[in-house]
């Protein structure tokens, strides 16, 4: 049974009731199918991943653990950072994050805070789940533990990640994730291009995204 509603449309386009592609070949046959990304190495991948977050007006770079302590106070000073939201999950607590921020005299607010509260705060702080290195994607898996808000709504989002995180492509990711209900893929700073198709940042997000990747090496 046919719709006249879209016969009417189809007749004035001129186009006959055989669906095609812009290319004239039917929709009955299937598209491609490309294989899955085969990663390369644990550097390469770092780099690809890195290179990525600065072509989307992100700032990434490698870290080890001792430099987080001068790293964090220069992007303290650097951003006049004075109120910061942190994840409490155990890695971000072996880094003692929020007690640099303490000895920086940044106010905590806490990660489950309201949204007035996590509004007013200048950072927030997260981990990663999963990162994607030909987009510079990070995936967060959100929860009650690791609220979206601390990377959605100040001013500033720094992920702190390793490179156990990175996957090859999203299909790893979704197989990994298939139990999980929210994942949350952030791809660069908020960007929206509605006013004059002019690319703005930072007007329904963060403004600056942050990702430093944490080597032993």
């Amino acid at each position: 049974m046919t719709n006249p509603v879209i016969e009417n449309i189809r007749r004035s386009l001129g186009h006959s009731a055989q669906l095609s592609s812009p290319q004239g070949a039917p929709f009955s046959q299937r598209p491609a199918v490309y294989e899955s990304r085969q990663a390369e190495s644990t550097d390469s991948e770092i780099e690809i991943f890195l290179n990525e977050v600065e072509k989307l007006s992100g700032v990434g770079q490698k870290l080890s653990p001792s430099e987080i302590d001068s790293s964090l106070k220069a992007l303290v000073e650097e951003q006049i950072i004075r109120k910061a939201t942190v994840w409490e999950t155990p890695y971000l607590r072996r880094l003692g994050i929020t007690e640099i921020l303490n000895s920086l005299g940044v106010d905590l607010v806490p990660p489950n805070a309201g949204k007035h509260e996590m509004a007013l705060c200048d950072l927030g702080i997260t981990e990663a789940d999963f990162l994607l290195p030909e987009t510079g994607t990070i995936v967060l898996r959100s929860s009650a533990e690791k609220p979206r808000a601390v990377s959605l709504v100040p001013r500033i989002h720094l992920a702190i990640v390793r490179p156990e995180m990175l996957r090859a492509d999203m299909h790893q990711v979704f197989a990994e994730a298939k139990d999980h209900h929210y994942l949350l893929f952030i791809t660069g700073p908020s960007r929206t291009a509605d006013i004059e198709l002019t690319v703005t940042l930072g007007v329904h997000g963060p403004k600056n995204l942050y990702t430093w990747m944490i080597h032993s090496g």
